[in-house]
Parts: C-alpha cells; sequence; structure tokens
C-alpha cells in the first residue's frame, strides 16, 4: 500500500475520534479571527480545503452565518460528519490534489494542516491551484509543522499511520511571493501533546495581489 492511500485510510477511519478531539478546541481561533477579519466582503464565498469534520466552518459560520462555504475532504466519513455538524455549508469528497478543477472566484480558502499531507511538490502546486481560484484581494489559510523536509515519515497513532510532511516557513513564503501573494502575515500556536511537551504549529495568510 502506498504512503497517500494508507494516510487517506486512516483519515476515513478515525473520522469520529478526530470530531470528539478537535470539534470544539479553541486553539486556533486567533487566527481564524484574522482570516476572517482580512476578507474584504462580509458575504464571502470561502473554501475549507481538507474540512475534517467541519470543525473550521462551524467557528467561522458561528462568525458570520451569511459566509458562503464550501468544504472538501477526500474521506467520505469525514464529510458526512461535516454536512451533519453544519447543514448550511455545502460538501464534496475531493482530494485536496485536485482543487484545480474547481470553478474559481473564492474570497478566501482556509486548509488547516493540509499541508502536512502535502509533499514540497504538491505544495507548491496547491498554493499555485489556490491562487488561481482566489479572487482579487482573496485571502489564503494554511498551517503546518515546520521542520527539515528530508525527516518526512509515517506517523503512527491508535486508529493507523499517516504519512507525514515537514516543511520550511521561509521556502512557503517565497513559494508564496513568487506565485502572486503578498501581506503575509505568521502566527505560531504551542499544541500541547503532553503535561511536559508542545509541538509548534504554525499558520500563514496571505492575499492575492
Amino acid at each position: 500500500m502506498d504512503k497517500e492511500k494508507e494516510t487517506f485510510e486512516t483519515w476515513n477511519n478515525i473520522a469520529s475520534v478526530y470530531e470528539d478531539k478537535f470539534m470544539d478546541l479553541d486553539l486556533y481561533n486567533e487566527t481564524y479571527d484574522h482570516f476572517c477579519n482580512t476578507l474584504t466582503k462580509q458575504i464571502a464565498k470561502i473554501l475549507d480545503v481538507g474540512c475534517g469534520p467541519g470543525n473550521i466552518i462551524k467557528y467561522l459560520i458561528s462568525k458570520n452565518p451569511d459566509y458562503d462555504i464550501f468544504g472538501i475532504d477526500i474521506a467520505p466519513n469525514m464529510i458526512e460528519l461535516a454536512e451533519k455538524n453544519n447543514p448550511s455549508a455545502s460538501f464534496a469528497v475531493m482530494d485536496t490534489r485536485d482543487i484545480g478543477k474547481l470553478e474559481p472566484n473564492f474570497n478566501g480558502i482556509i486548509a488547516g494542516f493540509c499541508l502536512p499531507y502535502l509533499s514540497q511538490s504538491e505544495s507548491q502546486d496547491f498554493m499555485a491551484n489556490a491562487f488561481n481560484l482566489l479572487d482579487k484581494q482573496g485571502v489564503l489559510y494554511i498551517s503546518f509543522v515546520e521542520g527539515n523536509p528530508q525527516q518526512s515519515d509515517f506517523k503512527t497513532g491508535g486508529g493507523g499511520r499517516v504519512y507525514f510532511y515537514y516543511h520550511q516557513l521561509d521556502e512557503l513564503k517565497k513559494t508564496l511571493v513568487e506565485t502572486g501573494f503578498s501581506e503575509i502575515a505568521v502566527f505560531k500556536v504551542n499544541y500541547k501533546t503532553s503535561d511536559t511537551t508542545f509541538d509548534v504549529h504554525t499558520i500563514v495568510t496571505a492575499r492575492k495581489v
């Protein structure tokens, strides 16, 4: 089994576990608020890539029920939960790598921890596709874990294994600028992994020029 297929099957299997753990997590709310405040339209059209059980969408709608949100995820079980949790949004089963097939003119694209499951070249393609899907002044939100890409490997949890890619902030910022984004903002969030340890999660927003 290749790493992409194994990662997909793990996500599909742990959908309910992920929902229980992250549905009401408020750790990233400040970054979601920044995303919302950066949008230029009140009734914004937003794409949530890798939406999972719809945890981010639920928060966005709580901030503004008028958002027109479309969520995609490769795992059907995640989409089923997202639809249940957010009946006012629309959803589809879709691989992140296929977003270039969507129609453009989104005001915002939010991809919460999609990049850890995309290689460096796939991440570059993702940012290029996101740029094409956004309208003028559109905003992109991405999050990831910084580290040496050569140390990317499988991570094992209770529900199976996922292949986890590390990314370098400077390289991603360079790609964003080369793609045509500007107004880049960076946030760092400490994610507690035990009573004494934490990972640093990096969030970046950028605007289409």
